[in-house]
């Protein structure tokens, strides 16, 4: 008997493919995207109370003084209504204005000139070894850890017209007998008082600018000066050729310090002449102060010409930074 042969089963049709569905926003943030932003914000963590002491501290005041430069302050302190530029056209006027800032420049010249070179030298005294160098180091500290205020009263004491330790010193010495007088009122002429402020400026700013240039004459390796020696340069030659070359950005960051906190120098003026007599020994600094006693509008009004050139201090230095480094 013939078998007969079952018929093929077919297999079942499949069934179509649900179509893939994206998933919602939410789900598409992983937590690795989250993660992330997490990381980009930690910074603010540390860098936010820096952003917030520089907003209270400069960009807030700096946003009220160019408020007060165009309001019209009465003498007890109210706004009693917009000045616009008059406060400016006041400041102008004034008979004092020019000669302010000339002395202002003498000033700040005088004192960053002597102060800079007296560092450069005794940085280079410093970098040498020698007996008490450690002890030489240290003692260079107490002018700039002593307040300047202090400093300056010191001084003031020192240069008393009637029982000053200079003035009795030159006194023993016969040098103010050679001048027919018993007492040299040191402060009270402005032609010696300027002078006399230009040395304390330059006492208590020599500290700071001796280290920072001892800084960098501590990372000037000594490869490259024995180097030079072999090729046959002298010593002066090293110093002007290789020594000043590479100290120079440490010198530019001690002019730029310098110049700005001289420029903006009060307590050596104000405690030692309080800028008189008159305005005699006022910068730009004390004069915007005893502007405020009588016109605060008009204080402001020098404090933005004040702050106006402190930025083109720092812009000049960023040009010369920047040019010398092209240079090289």
């Amino acid at each position: 008997m013939t078998a007969v042969a079952a018929p093929p089963i077919s297999a079942a049709p499949e069934a179509p493919a649900a179509p893939m569905r994206s998933a919602p926003p939410e789900a598409r943030r992983s937590p690795g995207r989250r993660v992330g932003v997490a990381r980009r914000l930690a910074p603010l963590v540390w860098i936010g109370p820096a952003i917030a002491l520089v907003g209270f501290v400069v960009i807030w005041p700096a946003v009220v003084m160019v408020q007060t430069s165009v309001q019209t302050i009465g003498p007890d302190g109210f706004v009693q209504g917009g000045a616009g530029f008059r406060n400016f056209a006041h400041l102008l006027a004034e008979p004092a204005l020019a000669g302010v800032v000339a002395r202002t420049i003498v000033w700040v010249a005088g004192v960053v000139a002597a102060t800079m070179i007296a560092s450069l030298a005794l940085a280079q005294l410093l970098d040498q070894r020698f007996p008490g160098r450690r002890i030489a180091r240290l003692a260079l500290i107490a002018p700039w850890a002593a307040s300047v205020m202090m400093t300056s009263i010191v001084f003031r004491w020192a240069l008393n017209s009637n029982n000053g330790v200079i003035n009795v010193f030159l006194h023993d010495i016969g040098v103010l007998k050679a001048f027919n007088t018993r007492e040299a009122d040191w402060l009270g002429n402005p032609a010696t008082a300027l002078p006399w402020m230009m040395v304390v400026a330059t006492f208590v700013s020599i500290p700071f600018t001796t280290y920072a240039i001892l800084a960098g004459l501590q990372a000037i390796p000594d490869e490259v000066n024995e180097a030079a020696r072999m090729d046959g340069a002298s010593g002066w030659r090293i110093y002007l050729s290789v020594t000043l070359p590479i100290l120079r950005p440490a010198l530019l960051v001690a002019l730029l310090i310098n110049v700005i906190n001289v420029l903006n120098s009060f307590p050596i003026i104000w405690t030692m002449t309080r800028g008189g007599p008159g305005y005699e020994t006022s910068t730009t600094t004390t004069f915007m102060y005893q502007l405020k006693q009588s016109d605060i509008g008009e204080s402001a009004a020098m404090s933005i010409v004040n702050f106006a050139l402190v930025i083109v201090v720092v812009l000049l230095f960023l040009r010369i930074n920047r040019s010398s480094r092209e240079a090289d």
